[in-house]
């Protein structure tokens, strides 16, 4: 019932369109483009009217003769002509009932675009750059298979769109060569290396679009550390200062795991030509990993000296406290953690890393009670470290670990009384970095 009124008002527009049409004088000039002839233009404006109606009515079969007869007849008529067989040859290859008809269908899609091309290639807004940007869309969309023909259709996209390429279009193909350099033997490292090198300032000043481009890159085999080392050898050789390059090859080979020399020379230069406190604190924790503590800790501390904002200086006074306990340097670990703690005491780590300071100095006492006693302390700071510390805190296991440490090494109940000290006493602790501080007294 529904294809029957479609088809009577099809027929009821028709007649009107045709009677609207006779009253027209066709040899007007600004008829002109639709044909030589009055004539000619009259069936070419007629055929467009019934194109449209067509497309309207989802009557893609009857619209395509239209606009196969316009094609022929009169290419250069109006762009509408080809947006219009867009639409027409998009739903007939989603409707084909075959492959060999859904190629037909995608094979006159692609001539659509070409003869948009060819004839209004030159349109100021939807030129060449435009038809070619949404034609490679279309060969992903439906020549999934075809991954030659989806790269070579993205390729000539940006191609001819050169610095006005859409970056969204970038990142769509070039995501799809890695797709295929991963699931095929069509694309080598070495094509991903140099299309990522060609791109990559094509996005600059586009974080988002750049991320994207960078993630690809990253989660792509060839991103390995060799290759990359291979890439920022070439390029930093010629630009050796360049902040975007050391930034660019910093921030990839971190993503893939690089713990080469090369890697870390590369890190450090890019500190050195753009300090920033997150850089630091980025070097200092690999070189931390590498067990290197005494670059670890000078690259913290050249931060520190330049940062006024008190809170990026408590988070750099943290990691240098960390740091300098892990590599031993007690004395400097505490002094760290207290000037953390001034700036933040609800901070859990500092405190964590001073009351292990504590404990560690008070194996330096000469005496056993003494060095008992500084345990209290040690004790008493690191349960206020475990109370600030939120339970994801990667530190939590570890207080707790020395936490019970701390009370297993308290003096014993005779050592307290041979000094004549009662449980709940006051006590002044009289070495290591605990000295001159007044504790509790609580045998074990």
């Amino acid at each position: 019932m529904m294809k029957k009124m479609k088809f009577f008002l099809t027929a009821a527009f028709s007649l009107m369109a045709m009677a609207t049409m006779a009253q027209q004088d066709f040899s007007d000039p600004r008829y002109a483009r639709w044909g030589d002839t009055p004539e000619q233009r009259e069936k070419n404006i007629l055929n467009s009217n019934f194109l449209k109606e067509a497309i309207a009515n989802k009557d893609y079969n009857t619209a395509a003769g239209y606009f196969q007869a316009l094609l022929a007849d009169r290419p250069t008529a109006t762009v509408n002509i080809y947006k219009y067989g867009v639409i027409i040859y998009r739903n007939k290859a989603a409707r084909a009932t075959s492959m060999a008809e859904c190629k037909t269908m995608v094979d006159s899609l692609m001539m659509v675009y070409d003869k948009r091309i060819e004839h209004f290639g030159n349109d100021p807004k939807e030129g060449k750059v435009y038809i070619l940007d949404v034609k490679a869309r279309d060969v992903l969309n439906f020549l999934k298979t075809n991954r030659p023909a989806i790269r070579e259709a993205f390729r000539a996209a940006i191609e001819a769109g050169g610095a006005q390429t859409k970056p969204e279009t970038i990142v769509v193909y070039f995501s799809n060569l890695c797709e295929d350099y991963k699931n095929t033997d069509e694309v080598m490292p070495e094509e991903v290396i140099a299309e990522y090198d060609r791109l990559a300032p094509m996005l600059e000043g586009n974080a988002e679009y750049k991320d994207q481009l960078d993630a690809a890159f990253g989660m792509s085999e060839a991103a390995n550390c060799e290759n990359l080392e291979k890439l920022f050898r070439g390029k930093l050789a010629n630009t050796p200062d360049d902040p975007e390059v050391l930034n660019q090859a910093v921030a990839l080979m971190t993503r893939a795991k690089c713990t080469s020399d090369f890697y870390f020379e590369v890190a450090e230069k890019s500190y050195a030509v753009q300090p920033s406190a997150q850089m630091a604190i980025y070097l200092a924790q690999s070189f931390k990993e590498k067990g290197d503590y005494d670059k670890a800790s000078k690259y913290l501390n050249a931060s520190l000296a330049t940062e006024e904002d008190p809170a990026e200086r408590q988070k750099l006074l943290t990691q240098i406290a960390v740091i300098e306990l892990v590599a031993n340097n007690i004395s400097a670990a505490a002094k760290a953690a207290r000037e953390a703690i001034e700036l933040n005491p609800e901070d859990g780590v500092p405190v964590f890393v001073l009351a292990q300071c504590y404990g560690i100095s008070a194996s330096n006492c000469g005496e056993q009670f003494e060095r008992q006693a500084a345990c209290w302390v040690a004790y008493d700071t690191m349960t206020r470290a475990i109370e600030k510390m939120g339970s994801e805190s990667e530190y939590l296991d570890a207080a707790r670990t020395s936490q019970s440490a701390f009370r297993n090494r308290f003096p014993s109940q005779e050592e307290c009384f041979m000094r004549d000290l009662q449980a709940g006493q006051s006590y002044k602790v009289t070495c290591g970095l605990a000295a001159g501080m007044t504790t509790t007294v609580r045998p074990r």
